[in-house]
């Protein structure tokens, strides 16, 4: 199954607050959950952290599940993409700012069952591996080396790593090349977390593959549109 990532920023004049709400409640029941191809759908909005950037990088991100390629090929040509959520994308978020990454998830920690109602909190953290390093042996590092070093972390409850697709690199670099997701129960968790000598060591395991300059760590909460379990 592909488990697409789209990072989304608002447009010039919308608070986060307005863009999150429009894309939680206008853009993604309106229109793009109509898109019958998608699978699975949850939005995850960005929760205010310290320190709080001038302008974040992005206020949210899609996760979009699909079974194939064909089916996610598909979707682009739907009347309900075509003339729905790509006509209503403008009224919400700066398109020009927006990434879209196509991965491959792999389950570290499986956790308690998804609801609907999820309250946990997520980090997400995107990377870039580092300069000269082969995509595999990044690939191999992440899960076998970093992998246990997050797993140790107190009080984790969930954990994923979300490898950008092969079909990224056919003619070029990929912008990131994984996006790790770490779940906890609240934010309080979370900071107890990252004060952790465990935090530490994987914090300091990090210069051995990825280039900080283009890491990025974002903490969200999430909305399931279409899901946990997917749609036919």
């Amino acid at each position: 199954m592909i488990h697409q990532l789209i990072f989304a920023h608002p447009k010039p004049g919308m608070s986060e607050k307005e863009f999150q709400t429009y894309w939680k409640d206008v853009h993604a029941v309106r229109y793009a959950s109509k898109i019958p191809q998608i699978r699975r759908y949850m939005i995850d909005c960005r929760i205010s952290t310290e320190p709080e950037p001038d302008d974040p990088l992005w206020s949210g991100v899609a996760e979009i599940w699909f079974d194939n390629e064909q089916d996610q090929l598909a979707s682009l040509q739907t009347p309900e993409f075509l003339e729905g959520a790509r006509l209503d994308e403008p009224n919400w978020a700066a398109f020009w700012r927006s990434v879209v990454l196509d991965t491959d998830t792999h389950v570290l920690m499986e956790g308690p069952p998804e609801t609907p109602q999820s309250s946990m909190v997520k980090i997400l953290a995107m990377v870039k591996r580092k300069a000269g390093m082969p995509l595999e042996e990044f690939r191999r590092h992440s899960l076998d080396v970093h992998g246990p070093l997050d797993l140790k972390l107190p009080g984790l409850r969930r954990y994923h790593q979300c490898h950008v697709r092969d079909s990224a690199y056919t003619v070029g670099e990929s912008l990131l090349d994984a996006v790790s997701m770490l779940w906890f129960d609240d934010i309080a968790a979370m900071e107890a977390a990252l004060a952790s000598p465990e935090s530490k060591a994987s914090a300091d395991d990090l210069a051995n593959f990825i280039e900080p300059k283009y890491a990025h760590v974002m903490v969200t909460d999430e909305t399931w549109i279409i899901g946990p379990e997917p749609r036919y």
